[in-house]
């Protein structure tokens, strides 16, 4: 049926048998749908992850702290492979009832703290650790201003424009348009922020710039959904040079290839900072 002349019916129904490769990924209920035990590694920080970009922001800041030599910074990066509904295994459910990458628990905690959602884990870890997120009230709030942008905003990039331009199974312009609209809306927001200052809160590197690197970074760099040319990511002379800059640190070179499982440089899982000796990322640590 086209959209022109699709109703939307009284009583929603999930079409199960329709929903394809997604079935696995969305559903319309929460909870476990198979018993499974997470594996738990040697280091103080466990993560369930996915070299997503939400699971990209986790495993930087993780680096990042490991390069100031922050040693409780160790972690586990457990793949969770969301296309075979590993985030609705009973041990991933209880670290995270709502069933989405990443999720992070601290054993050097007694009892062991659970912590999800990637904006909190970024929050939670820069706080335990006292880095990337100064306490000084001005330069905190504006930190904080961009990182609850970044977890309001990047639905509409992922969810919004990246489904219905480069996995919907159908191109529908309406929906297109609607998201590219946002989309460049959402670039020229950043690009006049990156005109004022170095970093995306100011003048020093922070958690901001590690979540909103990942998805609109990689999006102007051609790395997101293949549609820079699209969106004339180019003309964002601002956000290109705050991305090619951040893109160059040592740390988010590793950090963004761990749970990675596509490209050319993939690492399902990290258990030891020896396992990047295989891609030469090891030297600037």
């Amino acid at each position: 049926m086209s959209e022109n002349n699709y109703q939307p019916p009284k009583v929603w129904q999930w079409d199960q048998q329709g929903a394809g490769s997604w079935s696995k990924i969305n559903r319309p209920m929460a909870g476990a749908t198979h018993e499974a035990a997470l594996p738990v590694g040697k280091h103080p920080l466990q993560l369930y992850s996915m070299g997503t970009p939400n699971g990209q922001k986790v495993t930087i800041l993780l680096e990042e702290l490991l390069a100031l030599g922050e040693s409780g910074a160790e972690y586990d990066a457990h793949l969770i492979r969301i296309s075979e509904g590993d985030q609705f295994s009973s041990g991933f459910v209880e670290i995270n009832p709502n069933s989405k990458i990443p999720a992070l628990l601290d054993r050097s905690e007694t009892p062991a703290l659970r912590v999800f959602e990637s904006g909190h884990i970024l929050v939670y870890l820069a706080e335990k650790f006292g880095h990337f997120l100064v306490q000084e009230r001005a330069a905190r709030t504006e930190t904080l201003n961009w990182l609850f942008w970044l977890q309001g905003s990047a639905p509409y990039i992922g969810g919004g424009f990246g489904h219905f331009y480069h996995y919907a199974p159908e191109k529908i312009e309406y929906a297109i348009n609607r998201f590219a609209m946002e989309a460049r809306r959402q670039l020229d927001v950043l690009d006049r922020q990156l005109a004022q200052h170095r970093y995306i809160a100011g003048e020093e590197y922070s958690i901001a710039d590690i979540a909103i690197w990942p998805w609109y970074g990689a999006l102007v760099q051609g790395g997101l959904y293949e549609a820079a040319e699209f969106l004339d990511a180019s003309s964002y002379k601002n956000l290109q040079r705050w991305a090619q800059e951040i893109s160059k640190r040592p740390a988010v070179q590793r950090g963004r290839i761990v749970n990675r499982t596509r490209g050319e440089q993939q690492l399902p899982e990290r258990h030891d900072a020896a396992d990047f000796d295989q891609f030469g990322l090891n030297n600037a640590r």
